[in-house]
């Protein structure tokens, strides 16, 4: 049986994910300066200004080296951080009180709500003008939005609801679920590190070609499972509903983006709904399907909803079992 000090670690890390989704839905993002993310962010900024040269450059290694130091020390800092903070709850408090603190702790590092009210407001955008609609999808997506047409917008937006659903929930709760509070710290540092750091040319005034490669490989690494997790739930949601979403499918509409990863929930989504995604000049996913309309946009926002709560029943009951498990072999 559990001892009486490891007793408290189920209820407590069952109940933290689901804590933090109830807090994302309640009352979304924190402030900015309570914010992790934000910290990180603070932090990558400074230190890619001092390691990224600010002109295009060959072979870089010395600037390849540096930033992956920074990237390492950082990345100890949060999970660190993280794992004392855990520590700290599972220790000294009750299971509620530690699930409680946990989930507080969790809820910085994932954003449902913040996702699904952004990719909602480009099509309520849309709906007033096509100037509007490409504004508003600038919050979202680092591309120019000037030249695209209002089913391009769209599609970007539908993309950018696939991809984050991976991103921005799913690989956090799926870190939390493996390693705990610093797991989903170590995720979410790796995945706001490539979205600061891994381009593969000039950002910002500084040449990322180098000092961005190890940000860009770690993230790809991180993200690889729960990418495709993702799109496993996308296609198990709808897949039986959408003629012609069979998985041999998705394997091969996944391969047609640049990202070893993005094009699976991307891909997933697109063969769900039975649309084109497409990055002009990039790539195309389902490119026999129709183009989006204005209902697409909420129709991809419920499938997302209804393939995460899927996701978090199942990682729910893999917790059940290895806590009826745990309890029931002998010390």
């Amino acid at each position: 049986m559990l001892t009486d000090a490891a007793a408290p670690l189920w209820p407590a890390l069952a109940c933290a994910p689901l804590l933090a989704l109830a807090i994302d839905a309640l009352w979304g993002e924190p402030r900015a300066a309570l914010h992790p993310v934000v910290w990180m962010g603070r932090a990558l900024d400074a230190c890619g200004a001092r390691i990224a040269p600010a002109q295009p450059t060959g072979r870089d290694l010395r600037s390849f080296w540096l930033a992956a130091i920074a990237w390492c020390a950082l990345a100890a800092i949060a999970f660190v951080a993280a794992a004392l903070l855990q520590w700290a709850a599972l220790a000294h408090l009750p299971a509620w009180g530690a699930a409680l603190v946990l989930g507080l702790a969790l809820k910085p590092l994932l954003a449902w709500r913040m996702l699904r009210a952004e990719v909602l407001a480009v099509e309520d955008a849309l709906a007033q003008s096509l100037q509007a609609g490409r504004a508003r999808l600038a919050w979202l997506v680092s591309r120019d939005t000037q030249p695209l047409d209002a089913v391009a917008v769209r599609e970007a937006a539908i993309e950018t609801l696939a991809e984050n659903l991976s991103d921005s929930v799913v690989a956090p709760l799926f870190w939390f679920l493996l390693l705990g509070l610093p797991g989903a710290a170590l995720y979410r540092f790796a995945n706001t590190a490539d979205a600061m750091w891994g381009y593969p040319g000039m950002r910002g005034g500084r040449y990322w070609q180098w000092a961005g490669k190890w940000a860009a490989r770690a993230d790809d690494a991180l993200s690889w499972l729960p990418a495709r997790l993702t799109a496993l739930a996308l296609w198990a949601v709808a897949g039986a509903a959408q003629r012609g979403f069979a998985w041999q499918a998705l394997r091969r509409q996944a391969r047609a983006t640049p990202s070893p990863n993005g094009g699976w929930p991307m891909a997933a989504m697109a063969l769900a709904l039975g649309v084109r995604l497409a990055k002009p000049g990039v790539y195309a996913l389902h490119p026999a399907g129709r183009a989006p309309g204005p209902a697409d946009t909420r129709r991809a926002v419920d499938l997302a909803q209804k393939s995460l709560l899927a996701l978090v029943l199942l990682a729910l009951a893999a917790i059940g079992l290895v806590a009826v498990y745990a309890l029931a072999a002998p010390v």
